[in-house]
């Protein structure tokens, strides 16, 4: 099984046959002794269908309806999905109209909970650094949203470590209160974060654990009471993930976690009426929630991601590396992923792109180093390249090909890495821009090149975009790197030389800027942003002016 051969690859300093008695026990340790676990991840198949339920009032219910998932490596139906229609949203909406609008803990109320969060997060954090724990979600990662062992691992270790920085005395810290002296004895300001009560979560196929586990928590950790809605894809993996923190001590009753299709969802929300949502997705739903939930909600949407190449031409093999796995790990799928590469003429004279073919050729589908995209079929995005290609002096540069010897189901995609190049003069044009910029969420990119005196036609490409969540600037030149982040807007920016676009780990915030609707992700300012709003309590307790009467009326 390749995934066996990857992972034997992975640990190849072990010799072969310690590696495959290493792997035959781990499988074994992470189904077998998991206690929190509902399922075997590699029995998982269409003979032996998992089952996904839905969690409300503190209870795992199934449902009549049941939604089958098909496994994106081969067409077979795997999972069956427990999903509530609109009929069936009644317990979910009186879930959430039970939390009060003050939440189920702030600052004056149960703030024993915060300490419980602490404790939770700390178990929860201890159990996914365990081999068969992580290994567990790993392989479950990969079933689901296919991706290299490598990138599934990561998405685990980066919800661990957020897990692990949240532990202790941490979530109470979320709570922090200032003060500000009054204008006489007794009067004193005080600041306090406090909780929306009542939320909605809403996370995406592609980051299956990471997403939707750093949501839920920075909810929780403020006094939220959150419903869940993971994309019925992937649902599995939070199903399972709610399971352990649930072993962890989180109560029951505190999420809800639901399986629907958008519009039942749509309905819930409306009905519910939650104080704050949560999206991640794309920019077309985003816009619609907008307008339904009438601004009350937080935006991760889409991002097309750019990265800029300065001058300096520096470490070739290094930077062509970073925009490879920019551009196509995780088949693109990822909304950090870089849509496109705005290259100084200097990096074109010294063979970048032939640098750029060579590691995407090595990528290959026996290892998942490219998978099936779960958005868009293979004639989408091939089509998407046959109008680029209209476009006066465009060419393409790689790939471009369905891939070879596969068994991906036709309702998802299976293309070759690729890159189509387009001068930057015609895309600045009103005819092409919409088209060369359209995001297409798989191993596909749009690479251009510019001279010295065309920095600025590049700034006016980017200032034209209206998503703005990642983008890198790669150089050692301090002013050019003063000069493209000045005139820039996006929320996660890297710059310097070992600058990326792909890139969410649990120390710094990821998210867009530039849209009061903006949600950030990971970081304590994202969490208090996020799920927490501004509460101000002024003290006015005296003592009263000597002689205080009765003034004339003002």
């Amino acid at each position: 099984m390749y995934f066996r051969a990857h992972i034997c690859k992975q640990l190849g300093n072990r010799g072969s046959k310690n590696v495959a008695n290493w792997f035959t026990s781990l499988n074994l340790r992470s189904i077998s002794t998991l206690p929190f676990a509902t399922i075997e991840v590699e029995k998982v198949s269409g003979s032996q269908p998992a089952e996904v339920q839905n969690l409300v009032q503190g209870k795992w219910i199934k449902s009549s309806n049941w939604n089958t998932i098909v496994d994106p490596m081969n067409g077979e139906p795997f999972i069956k999905v427990a999903e509530v229609e609109k009929s069936g949203i009644q317990p979910f909406v009186e879930s959430l109209s039970r939390c009060p609008k003050h939440g189920l803990h702030n600052p004056f109320k149960s703030p024993e909970r915060y300490l419980m969060f602490g404790d939770i997060s700390a178990k929860a954090a201890h159990m996914l650094a365990q081999p068969e724990v992580y290994n567990f979600f790993a392989r479950l990662i990969q079933r689901v949203a296919p991706k290299s062992y490598a990138q599934a691992l990561g998405e685990v270790s980066v919800t661990q470590k957020f897990l692990e920085n949240f532990c202790g005395d941490q979530v109470r810290f979320l709570a922090r209160s200032f003060a500000v002296p009054g204008n006489h004895l007794g009067q004193q300001s005080n600041g306090f974060r406090w909780p929306y009560g009542p939320v909605a979560i809403i996370t995406p196929f592609n980051f299956p654990l990471e997403i939707p586990v750093l949501q839920l928590m920075g909810a929780l950790y403020m006094g939220n009471k959150p419903v869940l809605k993971v994309d019925s894809k992937v649902c599995i993996v939070m199903e399972q993930m709610m399971r352990l923190l649930h072993n962890c001590g989180l109560p029951m009753e505190d999420v809800d976690f639901i399986n629907s299709d958008g519009k039942t969802m749509n309905k819930l929300l409306q009905e519910a009426n939650p104080r704050m949502t949560l999206f991640t997705g794309s920019s077309k739903v985003a816009e619609k929630l907008a307008l339904d939930l009438k601004g009350r909600i937080k935006l991760e949407d889409a991002g097309f991601d750019w990265k800029i190449l300065g001058p300096d031409v520096l470490e070739m093999d290094y930077v062509a590396w970073v925009c490879d796995q920019d551009a196509y790990a995780c088949s693109g799928q990822k909304c950090s992923a870089q849509s496109m590469l705005f290259m100084h003429e200097n990096w074109n004279k010294n063979s970048l792109i032939s640098k750029l073919k060579d590691l995407a050729a090595r990528r290959k589908l026996d290892d998942l180093t490219v998978g099936p995209v779960l958005t868009l079929t293979t004639e989408t995005m091939l089509d998407h390249v046959s109008k680029l290609l209209k476009i006066p002096g465009a060419k393409l540069l790689f790939g471009g090909q369905e891939l070879q010897n596969h068994s991906i189901p036709k309702i998802y995609g299976a293309i070759e890495p690729t890159a189509v190049f387009v001068p930057l003069d015609e895309m600045l044009k009103d005819k092409n821009y919409d088209l060369v910029t359209t995001e297409i969420f798989g191993p596909f990119q749009v690479i251009t090149e510019y001279k010295n005196d065309q920095l600025p036609m590049v700034l006016d490409a980017l200032e034209r975009m209206h998503a703005h969540l990642t983008a890198a600037v790669v150089s050692k030149d301090p002013l050019f790197l003063q000069e493209v982040i000045g005139n820039t807007v996006n929320g996660t920016t890297y710059a310097g030389l070992r600058a990326r676009t792909t890139g969410a780990p649990q120390n710094h915030w990821f998210g867009p800027a530039g849209d009061p609707l903006g949600a950030g992700i990971g970081t304590p300012e994202a969490i208090k942003l996020v799920w927490s709003c501004h509460r101000e309590i002024i003290y006015d307790i005296g003592p009263m002016p000597q002689n205080w009467g009765l003034p004339s009326p003002t």
